[in-house]
């Protein structure tokens, strides 16, 4: 499959994902709106359903004081009257109630204003019958009920429950449609957006399918690829291992061919010191026996340094005392040079030992050794808790002893030094610092320190540039990397990881 048909299937898929989720909010926010509306359509049915329970109540409490009244005026019973008592005393908040069940609807209102005049009227006229009753003047109250409920205060009042009942009915049946119709489309909706996500899911099911049979073929493909890459690295693994013997055998040889003539050199050179007492004593006995001098001339075998010469004589045998030196000291200085050499490519021929080491002792024992050097240089070396790990522990011995080395050699003058060495672990590999206090590494040298018989700043002090070289290299082999980080008179911080668990499969590039 190619990037472009990964990209756009990728593409597809994030599409429906998110096609699926704008319909998934789409419809619960239009299902929960519609919820709500049924809920809402549902409670002013309820609502018409109580208002005509409350027009009932209304009339069947007038109905019960009239029955009560009627039989306190038959029977001459007390509990007749405490009957129409409790009637009228219920009758007004009946009234109340079923006016705040209507206060929404102006036609009802209208209605239980008429209602309510009536109601009373009908009312009045029954308390005043049962206090005159209770006075026992019976016949003259059944008179005055006679002569009060020969109005039509009754059906008034039923044809206002009436209109009531119909108006209630009418609103009823309109909210039961509404409800209804809420119902119906969310239920509409519900499928619609069901049968739309189950759409999106085949789909995304496909494009899913698409991409595992994609993805086996592109893992199958690289399960492939591996195998010649391994076999391509082993072979190149295998080449460069020959090409770094073939270069450390030649880099051997080459030193040993090149002290071969330079223990040459150093031996004429040797000769030629000796042949200057010679030489400068003929000049000085030719010189005498020229000027005819009365003096002794020097014997044979005479000190250069005790014969008297002529002033030109003299300063030739000053440079040429200097001409030797100076060939004596590119000697030494080529000598070691190779004897660095030579170093390196033994170490690079050695065979590493992973072993568990305990870190903290085994920079004790570096920082034991250089004790008296840090007393008279006047530094204080601190080891915090260092890491252990699994490593060789003669090339760890030869990274910490340089670098703590380095350390103590460029101190600044007149200011106390301060070497910490510090450890902490990360992802699997130990991480080691080594700070100081002292001169500082210009920003631009960071690099050039670790490459072979380069050095920077001031060079007042002895060495041949292949410490911090040698440090890496054995660095990159142990399968870690070093760094630092440093400012001129700000000190200096030497960071090396190392993995954890170092094993022979795990050697860096640097490994022969």
């Amino acid at each position: 499959m190619t990037a472009a048909a990964a990209k756009l299937r990728t593409i597809w898929q994030i599409g429906l994902l998110t096609a699926g989720f704008m319909v998934l909010v789409a419809i619960s926010a239009t299902a929960a709106f519609l919820v709500d509306r049924a809920q809402n359509d549902a409670s002013w049915v309820t609502h018409t359903v109580e208002v005509e329970n409350q027009i009932s109540l209304t009339q069947l409490q007038i109905r019960r004081a009239e029955s009560a009244v009627r039989g306190f005026l038959l029977q001459a019973e007390p509990d007749y009257a405490r009957e129409f008592d409790e009637a009228d005393e219920q009758f007004g908040p009946i009234l109340d109630h079923l006016a705040q069940l209507t206060s929404d609807n102006p036609v009802e209102q209208r209605n239980v204003v008429l209602l309510r005049n009536i109601a009373e009227q009908r009312m009045n006229l029954f308390r005043k019958v049962v206090q005159h009753a209770r006075t026992g003047k019976i016949e003259d109250s059944k008179a005055m009920l006679a002569v009060g409920s020969s109005g039509d205060e009754m059906d008034r009042m039923r044809d206002v429950a009436v209109n009531m009942r119909r108006e209630e009915n009418r609103l009823f049946e309109v909210r039961t449609d509404s409800s209804n119709r809420s119902n119906q489309l969310a239920a509409a909706i519900t499928i619609a957006g069901s049968l739309l996500i189950a759409l999106l899911a085949i789909g995304s099911i496909l494009l899913v399918r698409q991409s595992s049979k994609a993805r086996d073929r592109a893992e199958q493909q690289l399960r492939e690829n591996n195998q010649n890459l391994e076999t391509i690295v082993d072979e190149r693994t295998t080449d460069l291992r020959e090409a770094n013997q073939e270069i450390q055998r030649f880099a051997y040889i080459v030193s040993h061919d090149l002290r071969s003539p330079l223990v040459n050199i150093m031996g004429f050179t040797s000769e030629l010191e000796e042949l200057r007492n010679d030489i400068f004593g003929r000049i000085a006995r030719y010189s005498h026996v020229a000027t005819g001098s009365p003096a002794t001339p020097p014997p044979v075998g005479s000190d250069i340094e005790s014969i008297e010469l002529a002033p030109e004589d003299k300063q030739l045998s000053e440079e040429f005392a200097e001409s030797l030196g100076f060939i004596k000291t590119s000697i030494g200085k080529m000598d070691r040079l190779i004897s660095a050499i030579l170093k390196l490519t033994r170490e690079g021929r050695r065979e590493f030992t992973p072993i568990p080491i305990k870190m903290n002792e085994l920079v004790q024992e570096i920082v034991d050794g250089l004790a008296h050097q840090a007393s008279e240089a006047g530094a204080q070396m601190t080891i915090d808790p260092l890491p252990d790990l699994v490593s060789d522990q003669l090339a760890l011995e030869q990274i910490f002893s340089n670098l703590v080395e380095n350390a103590l050699k460029y101190l600044r003058d007149g200011i106390p030094g301060q070497i910490y060495v510090k450890g902490r672990n990360k992802l699997g590999f130990a991480v080691y610092d080594v700070t100081d206090n002292g001169r500082g590494i210009d920003r631009a040298d960071h690099d050039r320190i670790f490459e072979l018989f380069r050095r920077a700043g001031t060079q007042d002090k002895p060495g041949q540039g292949i410490g911090l070289a040698h440090v890496r290299a054995l660095v990159r082999r142990l399968g870690g990397t070093i760094t630092v980080s440093s400012e001129p008179n700000k000190g200096s911080t030497f960071t090396i990881a190392l993995p954890v668990r170092w094993t022979l499969s795990r050697q860096g590039k640097e490994n022969g």
